[in-house]
């Protein structure tokens, strides 16, 4: 039987594994939402979520109070299915964080439970397009981070022969972060890719000077310049630089990213399957860039996305930010500067059970 026999969830605080900090926040821990789903069958699904320090006791309590019970008894085969009721049975509180960050630890298990059950990896699962993906940096490009250590840790990641590296901007006067640019872009030379992203930190006509002091750098992307609720401004500010707008990060549903891609305010999508609420909606807004010739490069949790970023013709580069090898057995594989989609059936990720154990909160 492919019922859900058993929902469970619960919370996991993980520690980061450096310092991290934008023009706007530092990264402080990661709140883990945990969901695990058995089937009457024998089978065990793992799907996870998380907040970078707050909400996630919120996130939890959906969970438990009003999405998991909903989940027993169904066919865990019908993915799209339980994500629409699930979605439609919280009206009162979408399209936001918390039913779209619960909606993703189940439906992370469930695609577990359904790439398990086929017995494939995710990467072909959910679309089978190619195994090795391109990898960039961004450990080394926080904004705390001095020019000196700004241009060693490029030189590092160049040297491994990655092809990116991502370094955080917003700093007081536009003049700083220019200096920290034009170093690193001299150190490394005009073959490594280099992006920027400033948290959506500015206003438009700063985000619109930054980027004209920005555009002799060659960057690859402009990332999250302004608030992400701001259509009307990236779409301004791409009709006026040479430089892609990468935005995504902090958007929730598919509909934010078709008002972006309509807008023409986007040529980077950097959807999130945490925050978009699972692999589900994820795929839908992956094939809408597809459809309107735009590369999908995901916001952090490489573990997973790596598998996703494989399976779809849009899919760009993934972000180098490992955080899951304090409760994983394995790490992703990298080489010769590609990240490499996971062969075991599933997500591909394996949990170190125990270390989960240790940190579980709530």
């Amino acid at each position: 039987m492919t019922t859900i026999a058993a929902a469970t969830a619960r919370l996991v605080d993980i520690e980061v594994e450096t310092p991290r900090t934008d023009a706007v926040q530092a990264f402080l821990k990661q709140e883990t939402l945990f969901v695990q789903l058995d089937t009457a069958d024998g089978l065990t699904g793992y799907g996870y979520s998380y907040t970078i320090g707050t909400g996630g006791r919120a996130v939890l309590s959906m969970l438990n109070e009003h999405l998991l019970p909903k989940l027993l008894g169904a066919d865990a085969r019908n993915v799209e299915a339980l994500w629409f009721e699930l979605f439609a049975s919280t009206r009162a509180t979408t399209t936001g964080a918390i039913t779209s960050l619960a909606l993703a630890a189940i439906d992370t298990a469930l695609w577990d439970l359904k790439a398990k059950r086929a017995n494939e990896p995710l990467w072909q699962a959910a679309g089978g397009f190619r195994r090795a993906v391109p990898l960039y940096d961004t450990e080394g490009g926080w904004l705390h981070l001095s020019t000196d250590d700004l241009v060693r840790e490029a030189l590092a990641s160049q040297a491994r022969g990655w092809p990116g590296v991502k370094i955080k901007v917003g700093k007081p006067r536009a003049a700083e972060d220019l200096a920290r640019l034009r170093a690193v872009r001299e150190a490394v030379g005009p073959d490594m890719d280099l992006m920027v992203d400033a948290n959506q930190s500015l206003t438009i006509s700063e985000a619109r000077r930054r980027a004209a002091l920005f555009e002799p750098l060659d960057l690859s992307w402009f990332e999250e310049p302004m608030p992400a609720d701001d259509v009307e401004g990236h779409a301004l500010l791409a009709a006026g630089t040479s430089i892609p707008i990468a935005v995504g990060e902090s958007m929730y549903s598919i509909a934010q990213f078709r008002s972006y891609l309509s807008r023409q305010a986007a040529s980077i999508v950097q959807v999130d399957v945490a925050r978009v609420g699972g692999i589900t909606p994820w795929l839908k807004v992956a094939h809408l860039a597809e459809a309107n010739n735009v590369t999908v490069c995901p916001h952090f949790l490489m573990e997973l996305h790596v598998s996703l970023v494989a399976a779809t013709p849009a899919g760009g580069y993934v972000e180098h930010i490992p955080q899951l090898r304090a409760v994983t057995s394995s790490e992703m594989a990298i080489r010769d500067g590609q990240a490499i989609a996971p062969t075991t059936p599933g997500l591909g990720i394996n949990w170190n059970l125990n270390a989960l154990d240790n940190r579980t909160v709530a």
